[in-house]
């Protein structure tokens, strides 16, 4: 997934989840779904971030 897309969708999940608590009357399933989407633009990014014990051991492997 492209990073901007994954920018928007934490920006629109954040928004969302906001949104439905920021009501008297909460929607779970709102709440949810916002959720779910900050979730998974999070996850996206994550995914091209190496583990800092992977940049160790390469570092390791360099000496």
């Amino acid at each position: 997934m492209n990073r901007k897309i994954s920018y928007i969708l934490i920006v629109i999940g954040g928004f969302v989840a906001i949104y439905a608590q920021a009501k008297a009357d909460q929607n779970q399933l709102i709440l949810i779904v916002g959720i779910v989407i900050l979730m998974l633009g999070i996850y996206s990014i994550s995914r091209n971030i190496p583990s800092k014990k992977d940049q160790e051991d390469e570092h390791q492997n360099d000496i």
